[in-house]
């Protein structure tokens, strides 16, 4: 249970001004997104016209949510390094630039799922529809809200007076949770993808700025980055980007296989980012796009990672308080919005409460477009085809509203298994880690093997989303004290999850070739520009027409950011 700093400094005119001021913009922008939907391209892809830093700030700010404002900074105070490998991998964007957007972008898709269809069959798309809003509903809507509740009831803990004064900081929360979903959901509803994107551009500047802050600020107080290195020395083992392969929680082989898995499934075959380089206005724009966001990855180190880790050398020096809980850890969640409570002077305090209120509000409005793209195009125009843009278009709009209903019922849920986690970054990286696995088989073969066919992905993905689902039971049971100690269940259960990511990805890999393989191959027809090998030369002359000097350019500093990245970070404490 988090305890939260009653002495934090309250918000102040100034800052509240500030804040009014961004959303009066947000407010301009939904109305002119309104006043342009006219057709399901309009409403679900923006109308197809998004430049490349448009996308590439889409893309950046539909990433960070709430599980990087408030739980990768508790991972950095908690757990150093250990889980940057997931913000140091802006290679996988490459990966979606160069290999998968063109697939995507060519095909005419709205929907991964739909994707799935033209390479496979209706079954696979299916299952990929159903289990993706149901991921989406119950992982990414329920953790982005908890997460904005709980920078509600950090900031603002004394705001909402009603009922007893121990119950403040409660009423902060739920005040939170209902805001955040409320008026994100009114959004997303008037101005569709249109809105989401062009209120990312505002949000990812508002953000690097106000995190940029956050860490000058604290840096400053604390004595600069050479106090930092200092400080965590002592802890090297517990800081270090890279953990012993005996290590019961961090392993870097477990890491490295799961960042990867979990990074190609997000990047390159996750509704909720590629519908950014969908509504691109060509190829070109959709790649260079998607490069532009792979340079903008590994900024959340630096923003929220190593401002946790800065929050936790303040409070060692006794310069600032971060609560804690019962046991004396510092409560992860609680320390990236305490910061900006205690470091900040007025004005840009409210400069910051603004950018992380709207990177909250980002990530769920995504989430919200996201779904309510999935159910229409791929499940409700499946039941019922035929239906006019209008009523298409009426339908996302009552999709979303039923989404935010179940995000809304979901928060009392996700509060307490947030509570009883380790840290709502890891609990979430874990969940992805066993949802993952399937997906990111049934692309990457059905990308680059024209062998895989359709009975080999559907069942590929029924198995490892069986398998997944009953490694993510077990593990509950197991951690929550349900199972006993030495039996096969609590050994499954307790085995690392980042391994167990690694191994049901190679169940799902053998199922579907050993599926396709057992029957008739697919045919030429069928795979015509679905897969590498098949590529028309008209499709190939598209692709190298598209290429320009500043793709590779910015390819190349792409990869030399994270190699820097990579090599300062390993030997930092050493």
């Amino acid at each position: 249970m988090h305890y939260i700093a009653s002495t934090l400094p309250q918000l102040s005119g100034i800052d509240w001004t500030v804040i009014g001021l961004y959303f009066c913009l947000l407010v301009g922008i939904v109305y002119w997104s309104s006043k342009q939907q006219k057709s399901t391209a309009d409403y679900f892809l923006a109308g197809r016209h998004a430049g490349w830093f448009v996308v590439g700030c889409s893309i950046f700010a539909s990433n960070i949510g709430s599980e990087h404002i408030v739980g990768l900074a508790g991972s950095g105070a908690n757990n150093g390094l250990a889980q940057a490998h997931w913000e140091m991998q802006g290679w996988v964007l490459l990966l979606l630039a160069w290999f998968f957007v063109p697939f995507y972008y060519s095909s005419g898709v709205f929907t991964m799922p739909e994707f799935l269809e033209k390479r496979f069959d209706a079954r696979s798309r299916w299952v990929l529809s159903i289990v993706s809003l149901i991921a989406y509903i119950f992982t990414k809507v329920s953790v982005t809200v908890y997460a904005g509740a709980i920078v509600f009831q950090t900031l603002l803990p004394d705001t909402f007076q009603f009922g007893p004064p121990e119950q403040w900081a409660e009423n902060a929360f739920w005040v939170g949770a209902f805001t955040t979903v409320i008026l994100t959901g009114i959004y997303t509803i008037f101005g569709g993808l249109r809105a989401v994107i062009y209120t990312e551009v505002a949000q990812t500047a508002v953000l690097l700025v106000g995190s940029a802050f956050i860490t000058l600020f604290g840096l400053g107080k604390l004595g600069g980055w050479s106090e930092l290195v200092a400080t965590a020395k002592p802890n090297a083992e517990a800081f270090a980007l890279w953990r012993p392969l005996s290590d019961l929680n961090f392993p870097w082989l477990g890491v490295m296989i799961a960042s990867v898995i979990i990074g190609v499934w997000y990047w390159c075959t996750d509704q909720y980012i590629v519908q950014r380089t969908l509504a691109s206005k060509d190829l070109k724009n959709a790649r260079r796009g998607a490069i532009w966001g792979g340079a903008l990855k590994i900024f959340p180190v630096f923003i929220f990672l190593v401002p946790g880790m800065i929050g936790w050398a303040l409070h060692q020096k006794g310069a600032i308080v971060i609560p804690t809980d019962g046991e004396g850890n510092l409560a992860g969640d609680t320390i990236f919005p305490t910061m900006v409570a205690s470091l900040l002077p007025l004005g840009l305090r409210g400069l910051v409460v603004a950018g992380l209120m709207s990177a909250l509000m980002s990530s769920l409005a995504s989430l919200f477009n996201s779904c309510a793209t999935l159910f229409t195009v791929d499940i409700y125009d499946k039941l019922r085809p035929g239906q006019s843009e209008t009523k298409l278009v009426r339908v996302g709009r009552i999709a979303t509203i039923v989404v935010v209903g179940f995000g809304l019922i979901w928060i009392p849920v996700m509060k307490v298994i947030s509570e009883k986690s380790k840290g709502l970054y890891d609990y979430l990286q874990n969940f992805q880690g066993f949802l993952a696995p399937p997906i990111f088989a049934v692309f990457i073969l059905g990308l680059f093997v024209k062998r895989v066919n359709a009975s080999g992905a559907f069942v590929g993905l029924l198995t490892g989303f069986i398998a997944g689902m009953f490694k993510l039971t077990v593990q509950t049971l197991s951690k929550s004290g349900t199972l006993e100690e030495g039996t096969l269940l609590f050994k499954i259960g307790d085995y690392n999850g980042y391994y167990a990511c690694g191994w049901l990805t190679l169940l799902s890999v053998l199922v579907i070739v050993g599926v396709s393989l057992a029957t008739p191959p697919p045919s030429e027809e069928k795979l015509k520009n679905l897969t590498m090998s098949t590529l028309s030369p008209e499709a190939k002359k598209t692709w190298k027409d598209s290429i320009g000097l500043s793709d590779y350019l910015g390819t190349a500093a792409v990869i030399l950011i994270i190699l820097v990245g990579y090599l300062y970070f390993s030997f930092w404490l050493s």
